[in-house]
């Protein structure tokens, strides 16, 4: 398959930035997203060119490292799909692809279509975490929690902190990734105790950080690759508010 490709270049974040233009021939319809800006980068190093800065790392839509803005959607056409996942087959034949980083405030770019997420990374220090020893795995029959309520801590837990929903919300919010991880510890018996503290905390890191706040546009739902339902924004409203008036 072949593509036309615009790809956003930025020396660092002090840099303008722009769309610089490439074509690129005979990408396998199989291919990932990323094995294609591989290709991409291996021609530019042979033309002495400076190759496309991209994040990565497992490559098997779990470490949440690969986001990029395809053709102006989170991790490209697709749901629940990482761009790690995303495959060019999904692409037609000679089709111009953009591809950019994400475009948030408290996300800003390092290079090309890297961006700096230590915000999610600081809003975690600030609570989400239990203080328990929670010492080795137990019999799952000794855990004194229903399985429906222990599904929907662990669906929460699936959030891979790739800032998709960030990048997709017209308000560049984090709500669906801070309720995702709010969710996860306040279902959970090992996070009763600090449930309070913990979602005060991770709000207030969350503000702190410049993020908008949520305005029910589901778009974060919508382009999530672990397909976090928005109803944990709902239980994040409750802990926040019981956490305040008690």
């Amino acid at each position: 398959m072949n593509f036309t490709l615009k790809i956003w270049r930025q020396k660092n974040r002090n840099d303008k930035g722009t769309f610089v233009t490439y074509t690129i021939a005979n990408i396998a319809a199989d291919a990932s997203f990323l094995e294609m800006l591989d290709v991409l980068n291996v021609e530019l190093t042979k033309k002495g060119e400076d190759p496309v800065a991209f994040d990565h790392d497992c490559r098997e839509g779990i470490c949440g490292s690969c986001g990029i803005m395809v053709n102006g959607r989170a991790h490209g056409p697709g749901h629940g799909v990482a761009t790690c996942e995303l495959r060019m087959r999904v692409f037609r034949e000679g089709e111009t692809i953009v591809a950019e980083p994400w475009r948030a405030k408290p996300f800003p770019v390092i290079k090309d279509l890297v961006v700096d997420r230590s915000s999610f990374d600081r809003i975690m220090m600030a609570g989400g975490y239990i203080s328990a020893k929670t010492g080795g795995a137990p019999d799952g029959n000794a855990l004194p929690i229903s399985k429906p309520i222990s599904d929907e801590a662990m669906d929460a837990a699936s959030c891979i902190g790739c800032g998709a929903c960030v990048a997709a919300c017209p308000n560049s919010s984090a709500m669906l990734f801070v309720a995702a991880k709010v969710s996860h510890l306040a279902l959970l018996p090992q996070g009763k105790p600090e449930r309070k503290r913990r979602v005060e905390r991770m709000v207030s890191q969350m503000d702190a950080e410049g993020f908008g706040n949520c305005s029910n546009n589901y778009a974060c739902e919508a382009e999530c690759p672990k397909e976090i339902s928005v109803s944990n924004i709902a239980r994040l409203n409750r802990e926040f508010l019981m956490a305040k008036i008690t």
